[in-house]
């Protein structure tokens, strides 16, 4: 059984003070959770002060993004390379806001994600649909085609370290969200692409779901046989309510 993770992406929200505060009072709500792994991202700032305080607990500490290069003359970056320095165990690539807001490309991802592996850094690779490729009935082309872009070129032992999250972009902070049967439809289509290039490793790759995951919907999420997580968004802002859907989620497993 695939061991379920749940993240927070924090997105560009909470001081380094707020944020050392938040995780304090998270773990002392999670400290005895084993069955699930628990990950949160703060802003690039926050993150040496949060991996201190998480050192030695059950929460992992993911970055929200990099560039592919290891240094250089590539102002307001950082690197894999500097994150591995403070023990950064994930990093999200691929984000819908990063796409839509800074054009980020698929080869852009490709590359990101090469540059983390390579410093031993597991990406969650972030891939979803607009609306309008919603409507037009593209969910699943498009899909396919990212993941089979952000992982060109990595071996089969390189994708079992991969998370992929499913992240309709139509769900993204609007309050709206797929519903768990629709998720799992689509995580099942992004898993068979996995099968399709890497079929050693397609059962041992982690999907979450990403797109208003709250307390009051998580169960019904983390029910479904293909989706092995979230990538929480406003919940995780808040220590009483992403602990609670660690909770929950601990429940099922």
């Amino acid at each position: 059984m695939r061991k379920p993770f749940i993240a927070g992406n924090w997105k560009m929200n909470k001081s380094v003070t707020e944020a050392k505060e938040l995780v304090s009072s998270l773990q002392k709500k999670v400290k005895d959770v084993e069955n699930v792994e628990i990950g949160v991202c703060p802003t690039a700032l926050a993150l040496s002060e949060v991996k201190n305080l998480l050192a030695d607990t059950n929460i992992k500490v993911g970055a929200q993004n990099i560039y592919w290069e290891d240094s250089g003359a590539f102002t307001g970056e950082i690197s894999a390379e500097m994150l591995a320095d403070i023990n950064i165990d994930y990093i999200i690539i691929g984000h819908s806001e990063r796409r839509q807001y800074f054009n980020e490309s698929d080869q852009d991802v490709n590359r990101k994600v090469k540059s983390a592996l390579a410093h031993q850094i597991k990406p969650i690779i972030c891939v979803g649909e607009t609306l309008t490729e919603r409507k037009s009935q593209e969910t699943e082309n498009k899909v396919r085609f990212q993941v089979k872009a952000d992982l060109a070129g990595l071996t089969a032992d390189e994708v079992k370290k991969v998370v992929i999250a499913y992240e309709p972009i139509w769900a993204i902070g609007t309050g709206e969200s797929a519903t768990a049967e629709e998720a799992n439809r689509v995580i099942g289509i992004i898993r068979d692409v996995v099968r399709d290039e890497y079929p050693q490793v397609a059962d041992k790759v982690r999907i979450q779901y990403g797109g208003s995951v709250k307390p009051h919907n998580c169960i019904e999420i983390m029910k479904q046989p293909e989706i092995d997580g979230a990538l929480v968004g406003g919940a995780s802002l808040d220590a009483a309510s992403f602990a609670e859907i660690v909770l929950k989620t601990t429940e099922l497993y």
